[in-house]
């Protein structure tokens, strides 16, 4: 890829790195530190966006991580601010539709289900509006804020769905349980504040793209992992801060990790599964044929979705 071009445009992410690099980034002080959990032995900082492609591709590494690590690990999500508007750039890479096929190719790279098309058909014009939104719902609760993020994520990359438009943000709230008038109230008062807050933090601890996860421990020792790795490289920073760190063991097959993750893409069930990636697509393509799933397809991959029959 064009470096140049990189640099220019914060939605062209770096396949090398696995970044979503923010423009004209300035940092007060990177080696700020942020206070750990008390009651989880190691934090992780996750700084992403609704919009960020790279983000997405990590999804089947944090969801693991969740899901072996879950006893050991708080993971706080604190917006970026990938795409403040199109007005930043002078030259080079300049609208939506130069995105699009851009998409494409990172949805090969990382083997996860992204439709370019959104950028041709009904782009985004930033993505503070559902970063905003985002802080509004973990005002209200933590857990659904996540599940939000998550529906976001597949309306927006999946569904092609413009996740700045209200009616969108209304929608994912519901689906997960949101009170969506308490949701449209703090995303007009007070979560513009917080999110205010996180670009700020996101300065002061240098953070020049995403996904950054800065993993630190109670003593205040820290790791950062930038960009979109295997799942090896957070495993290994959560047991260098916290050696004694349990792994968890989890139930692999259909039914329960469907009951874990009510949606999940092939590679997803296959990093979590530990099947091989074509197993893992043959076996959620014969639950889908047989009726226990429901299958979203898009141009470039697919994802499925747990229904009311039975897995087993």
């Amino acid at each position: 890829m064009d470096k140049e071009i990189s640099n220019k445009n914060p939605l062209l992410c770096d396949i090398e790195t696995g970044i979503c690099e923010i423009t004209e980034q300035k940092t007060d002080d990177a080696g700020k530190s942020v206070a750990s959990s008390a009651t989880k032995s190691v934090k992780i900082i996750y700084f992403t966006d609704p919009i960020c492609s790279s983000c997405w591709g990590i999804e089947p590494q944090l969801r693991k991580l969740k899901l072996e690590y879950g006893e050991e690990i708080e993971i706080e999500y604190r917006m970026g601010g990938l795409l403040p508007d199109w007005n930043y750039n002078s030259g080079g890479i300049g609208k939506p539709s130069d995105v699009a096929s851009h998409w494409d190719e990172v949805s090969v790279h990382y083997d996860m289900p992204i439709d370019g098309d959104l950028w041709l058909e009904d782009p985004l014009d930033s993505s503070y509006p559902p970063s905003i939104a985002f802080k509004a719902a973990q005002m209200q609760n933590e857990e659904k804020a996540n599940l939000f993020m998550r529906k976001m994520r597949e309306m927006v990359f999946l569904e092609k769905k413009n996740i700045a438009k209200w009616e969108h943000l209304q929608t994912a709230a519901e689906a997960v349980g949101l009170n969506v008038d308490q949701l449209k109230s703090d995303f007009e008062s007070n979560a513009k504040q917080k999110f205010e807050e996180d670009l700020q933090l996101a300065r002061e601890l240098g953070v020049r793209g995403f996904p950054t996860l800065f993993f630190m421990d109670e003593a205040g020792n820290s790791k950062t992992v930038y960009g979109t790795r295997p799942y090896a490289f957070y495993e290994i920073a959560i047991l260098t801060l916290h050696p004694d760190a349990r792994k968890s063991e989890y139930r692999k097959d259909p039914e329960s990790l469907f009951a874990f993750y009510p949606s999940l893409t092939a590679k997803e069930y296959s990093e979590l599964s530990g099947m091989p990636r074509s197993e893992s697509e043959t076996l959620l393509d014969k639950l889908s044929a047989e009726g226990k799933l429901d299958k979203i397809t898009t141009k470039n991959g697919s994802m499925w979705k747990i229904n009311n029959k039975k897995l087993s």
